[in-house]
């Protein structure tokens, strides 16, 4: 019999005391932790959860095989719910790596998921750096495991394999047993532009918050079906996609390796059964490159393929206002901006019903708390048009920097974390995004100008395919605004000519005075330019 405790982070004092003691309890091997996501999949075991390599797999099979590797990683004893350690795993994006991801969270662990595009020098920072115990990876990885598993010699290491569908008869009874929420379940690592990278730590309550704002904004039910294209060890893909998808009870069909002309040929198959898609803009770029090489039919056939979609969604990067255009014309669908990081996942949003502006994130996710603080802490979110830093707060803020409590004080105070992010708010409440404090604020003879809205107009010139723009050291002005660019082929371009085009766009002190011109700007793996990299390039 299927035994559900629901429990909430709000439990009285008597009854955490009591609650304490019952943690004590190690887990067996038919039993979960009583967390949502698992209620979801024991309520839906036939119905498919994963398209992984042509292969569907039931929400059933998930759970059967996640808590077999549950047993086999406590090396088929019992299980301390409350133990914290921490697991990582490396796998491409397949239904192993979803076993992996549901095989520690069932032992009560903290899931590591690592990057599969890092080399080894990486992987063991964040081996290291996360005090991981164990590593569970796919054999398509030796090559990068072995030389670390020769160094790391006190890790356990698991290799799991590709596994084979099973059809799944009757239920399997579960029993699921107290879990707080409190407790900690996932590390990701940042992106580490402006430094090393630190290992976010988010809670299973956190996730929660996370997960059903979103489920609430964009409508999921368990009848809808994502095709899921990025990388999983961001909250883009494991959160917004993965386990957004599974929460509800839908279908997350994985395409490995990301391929532009694959997804179109997915797109306009005879199966007709996707309902939503998010990406980051330069994957929307290339499906648009794709589509234009296309023969007349084929892009009719294309368009026709977009319609059944109900919800398209764009994030990790800006979303440049051409791309938005450019793919309005292809699909027919105004993609819908978000915005969000690792430390607070979805913050804000353009309405899933409602008018999407381009170059604008909407408004607060449901369960999201606002301020905008000017460069005097003072709180000018009610101040239209007025520029500060964004600061985000309420149960979706992360709980830790990972063993780096002075980074934690400072960035999250009170309860609220400091994006670094600067925004102002319109008339009508709708943010937009002006650019890193750090990067994309640029301070040129006492102004202080945007990135981002250079980058904005410069993209409106039919020679540039990819613009990027930073401040460049400068005596006389402190800084000058530096662009570099890809040019679409067959075009040339001198800095001359677009400060001309410019002049009429932008004030003076904002056009670019240096002009650098590259094959590809430096990207991390969501597709975000890189711009402490770039600077180093002038």
């Amino acid at each position: 019999m299927l035994h559900i405790v629901p429990l909430t982070t709000a439990v009285p004092s008597t009854a955490r005391r009591l609650f304490s003691r019952l943690l004590t309890t190690s887990v067996a091997a038919s039993q979960l932790p009583a967390l949502k996501l698992f209620n979801s999949a024991v309520r839906r075991q036939r119905k498919t959860a994963i398209v992984s390599q042509g292969q569907e797999y039931s929400y059933g099979q998930l759970l059967e095989d996640a808590v077999a590797l549950r047993n086999r990683v406590g090396h088929g004893k019992e299980i301390d719910l409350t133990s914290s350690r921490r697991i990582a795993f490396l796998f491409p994006r397949s239904y192993e790596y979803v076993v992996a991801q549901w095989g520690v969270w069932s032992a009560g662990a903290v899931a590591v998921p690592l990057c599969t595009s890092h080399p080894v020098p990486e992987l063991d920072y964040t081996l290291t750096d996360a005090e991981a115990d164990t590593v569970i990876f796919h054999p398509s990885f030796r090559n990068r495991i072995e030389p670390l598993r020769e160094k790391l010699r006190s890790l356990n290491w698991i290799e799991l394999d590709d596994i084979p569908v099973r059809n799944t008869i009757d239920d399997v009874q579960f029993d699921q047993v107290p879990f707080l929420n409190s407790n900690g379940a996932l590390i990701i690592y940042t992106s580490g532009t402006t430094g090393k990278p630190k290992g976010v730590l988010t809670t299973h309550a956190n996730i929660e918050a996370q997960v059903e704002s979103l489920l609430e904004a964009w409508k999921w039910t368990e009848d809808d079906k994502i095709i899921h294209v990025l990388p999983l060890h961001h909250v883009h893909g494991l959160i917004n996609v993965l386990t957004c998808a599974l929460w509800a009870g839908a279908t997350c069909e994985f395409l490995e390796p990301f391929n532009a002309d694959a997804t179109w040929q997915r797109w306009m198959s005879e199966k007709k059964d996707l309902s939503l898609f998010m990406a980051v803009p330069t994957i929307y770029s290339k499906l648009a490159h794709a589509y234009h090489s296309m023969s007349p039919e084929e892009q009719t056939k294309a368009t026709e393929a977009c319609r059944p979609f109900r919800l398209m969604v764009s994030g990790s990067a800006a979303l440049p206002e051409t791309v938005f255009a450019e793919w309005e014309r292809i699909s027919g669908h105004r993609l819908l901006e978000r915005y969000g990081m690792t430390e607070i996942g979805m913050a804000l949003g353009n309405p899933y019903e409602g008018p999407r502006i381009p170059g604008t994130v909407g408004r607060p996710f449901p369960g999201v708390q606002v301020r905008i603080e000017n460069e005097h802490g003072q709180n000018v979110v009610d101040q239209p048009d007025e520029a500060g830093e964004l600061v985000i707060g309420g149960p979706q803020v992360f709980k830790e920097y990972w063993n780096k409590p002075e980074a934690t004080r400072k960035e999250k105070v009170n309860g609220w974390f400091r994006t670094g992010d600067i925004v102002s708010r319109s008339q009508d409440g709708v943010f937009r995004i002006l650019g890193r404090a750090s990067v994309d604020i640029i301070k040129t003879g006492g102004y202080k100008v945007s990135a981002l809205d250079i980058e904005r107009e410069m993209l409106e010139h039919s020679a540039f395919r990819d613009v990027a723009v930073v401040g460049l050291p400068s005596e006389e002005w402190g800084e000058v605004v530096g662009a570099m660019v890809v040019l679409r082929q067959g075009h040339t371009i001198e800095l001359s000519d677009l400060r001309e085009f410019l002049k009429e766009r932008l004030a003076s002190y904002k056009i670019p005075r240096v002009l650098k011109v590259v094959d590809e700007l430096p990207r991390n793996a969501m597709g975000k330019v890189n711009k402490k990299a770039l600077r180093a390039l002038f």
